[in-house]
């Protein structure tokens, strides 16, 4: 079990209980394999028997439509939207994400608050009142942060994903550039920047995505093989002093100690080995 820790101030209401499952996020620019990492990652935990819940941004049910629908029109002024993207985050962890981490899930994220942040940095935000914005967030269990090599690798994955390059992936509402291409090269600069700033600062796990998938895949399931591990070990120990600490209380008000070369067999009940 893990106490819940938050960068800022947790959100009103929010019981600050101790949880058994993992948050793990998977974070960098558009294009570098975000959503395949976490597909294979979910097919091969389930595969192992846990329970998993994927998430990501703009998928709450509160505001996930709404945020798809304001960046078709693009209508919103740019502090509005940085809010946005805010309350879709907020609804998603008080429902979705600490439910679920509760229960025990392994929790995976495609992206976090900090792609929100990179975002809003780059277009002008103040550094420090987005991060404030954020501190509601949990702090994660582990962040994999699948870093390129160059900008000018991210397009070429885009196009052979069969993907156009979208209008706000490609900074075009920035016009730091005359097409698509070039945009999409000079903002994912600009993003590349400041996740770099933000490893330090937030213990980012560095992973070269620059290599083939399946090599990165595997790092993937190591890392996430040994923190799974953790929690069944932990819970293991925990469950372990629970009975024991049973066992005692037991044994006290049956007004008698186990007996050498005995076994517990449950809430007290003894077996000899003879």
């Amino acid at each position: 079990m893990r106490e819940m820790s938050f960068y800022g101030t947790a959100l009103p209401g929010i019981e600050l209980e101790a949880y058994a499952g993992k948050l793990i996020v998977i974070e960098g620019p558009d294009g570098v394999g975000r959503s395949t990492h976490i597909a294979l990652l979910r097919a091969w935990l389930e595969s192992q028997g846990h329970a998993v819940l994927d998430t990501g941004m703009s998928r709450s049910v509160l505001a996930g439509r709404g945020i798809k629908e304001a960046k078709q029109g693009h209508t919103l002024g740019g502090l509005t939207m940085q809010l946005f993207y805010a309350t879709d985050f907020a609804d998603r962890l008080e429902n979705e994400m600490l439910p679920a981490l509760r229960a025990g899930f392994v929790v995976l994220t495609d992206r976090y608050i900090y792609s929100s942040i990179a975002r809003a940095v780059v277009r002008g935000a103040d550094a420090g009142w987005i991060r404030a914005i954020y501190g509601i967030a949990l702090v994660p269990d582990a962040i994999f942060y699948l870093r390129i090599r160059s900008a000018e690798e991210l397009g070429p994955r885009v196009l052979q994903a069969g993907r156009r390059f979208d209008y706000w992936e490609s900074g075009m509402d920035l016009h730091n550039a005359g097409d698509y291409y070039e945009s999409f090269v000079g903002y994912q600069k600009l993003m590349l920047r400041e996740f770099d700033r933000m490893s330090g600062e937030y213990g980012f796990r560095v992973v070269d995505a620059s290599r083939p998938v399946r090599r990165v895949a595997s790092d993937l399931r190591r890392a996430v093989g040994r923190l799974v591990d953790e929690v069944e070990t932990t819970n293991a120990v925990e469950l372990t002093s629970h009975s024991t600490a049973e066992r005692k209380s037991q044994n006290s008000v049956s007004g008698r100690a186990p007996q050498a070369g005995e076994q517990t067999l449950s809430r007290g009940e003894t077996k000899g080995t003879g």
